[in-house]
Formats: C-alpha cells, structure tokens, sequence
C-alpha cells in the first residue's frame, strides 16, 4: 500500500485531494484505534492470565511504555511531526519521520499474525489480524504519497520520487520479522509486546492521523471516517468472534 500510495507521483504531481486525505486517514485511524483493543489489548490480558500474571499488570505497562516510547521519539526528534507537504522540515528529515513512525505498525501486525498462528482452531485472531493489516495498509496510502510527491517537487527524477517512497516503509516489515521472531522465540514476552505494540499506535493515531484527518472545523469527513473505521472493525472483531 506505501508502492501503490507513491505510484501517485507517476500520474501527477499536485497533493491528494485534502477531503480525499482525511477520509484516508479517519478510516485508518479508526479501524487501528478498534484493532488495538481487539487484536492487541483484549489479547494482552488473555495471554497474562494464561500465563499467570496479575491480568492488568503486562497490558497496563506494556500499553504505557509504548505511549512513553513514542513520546520520547517525538521529543528527541521534533521533526516526527514534519508537515507532509514539507513546508516544516527538509525532504530528507520528512522521509526519516514517516520511516521511524512505521516501526510500531509493523510490530503490531507481526504479533496480531503470531496470535493467529498460536489459536488455529479459533478464526477470529486470524479475522483482527487481516482486519489489522488493512487498516494499517489504508493509513499507509496517503503516507506512500506524501514522500513521493514532496520528493518529487524538490527537484527528484519521478522514479527516484517513487523509489523513496516505497523504502519510507520498508521498515514495516523488518520490525514485523524481528517482533515475529522475538514473540516466536519468547512467549512470555507476548502480553507486554502485545501491549507495547498497542500504545505505540494509540499514540500515533491521537497525536497524528486524527489531527490530521481533522485539522479544522470546516468538515466532519476526517470524523466520520474515524467512526466508520472503528465501527467496521468492532463489528467484524466481535461476529468473526
């Protein structure tokens, strides 16, 4: 979904429509908002009681330390929240933001995939997992677009414009092989990556996709996305279940 947001440049070089943006990135925000309850928190306390930790204990920490990760990176890299037109930072420091912002969503796709592979008989860790990764794909459309059209009008051959933009996301799956591996290898560390994983991507959506699907008050498109997502992927979470 990052290759197909950055073909974007091949066919013009103008930004993605911003009703068209918000849309996006309200669907996105809700359906990743739903998807860490579902697939990660709710997973997080069953795996803490199996193991036979206090329920709370691994998903509050883990959910915290998460939201304190990305809160670190944002303050140690006050470029995090580059403008994706490019107007509040280089090209280049852009390109680094988005890359760092994708690393949690890789992790919470790899683990919602090793909960699928440790439940066979139960479909439903299968259904959040899938759920999951659609939701993170949409999200990461306009993100595939934002590098590339930047890249682009900052003097950039269209192919490297495009090149740039699929790598700003090729961080996702190596965090995912590296999370898979850990969790594979160390199932005691499930409830607290679970968690993590959880936090981690609360904290971007409520401090980047909704704002940014909502940046004024002049339309609703960004919350009405939200909504739908969220609605979308509880539906599906709790009938799959």
């Amino acid at each position: 979904m990052t290759a197909l947001g950055a073909s974007i440049v091949f066919f013009f070089q103008g930004a993605i429509h911003p009703k068209l943006n918000h849309a996006f990135l309200g669907f996105a925000s809700g359906v990743m908002m739903a998807a860490s309850v579902w697939s990660l928190l709710l997973p997080s306390i069953a795996q803490s009681q199996e193991q036979g930790f206090v329920a709370w204990l691994p998903p509050a920490a883990g959910f915290a330390f998460g939201g304190v990760f990305l809160y670190a990176v944002d303050k140690t890299l006050p470029w995090f929240h580059a403008d994706y037109k490019g107007r509040k930072a280089g090209t280049k420091l852009l390109v680094l933001a988005v890359t760092v912002h994708n690393i949690p969503e890789g992790m919470a796709v790899a683990l919602a995939f090793v909960l699928a592979g440790q439940h066979p008989q139960d479909p439903v860790y299968l259904a959040s997992a899938i759920g999951l990764a659609i939701g993170i794909g949409i999200q990461n459309f306009p993100e595939g677009a934002a590098i590339s059209l930047p890249v682009r009008q900052s003097g950039q051959s269209v192919g490297r414009s495009f090149l740039t933009g699929c790598l700003s996301g090729i961080v996702e799956p190596l965090a995912g092989i590296a999370v898979f591996l850990a969790a594979s290898s160390a199932l005691v560390l499930m409830p607290w990556l679970l968690a993590f994983a959880a936090g981690a991507m609360v904290y971007v959506v409520a401090d980047e996709l909704i704002p940014q699907a909502q940046p004024d008050e002049s339309s609703n498109v960004g919350t009405i996305g939200v909504m739908a997502g969220f609605l979308i992927m509880m539906v599906l979470d709790v009938a799959l279940g």
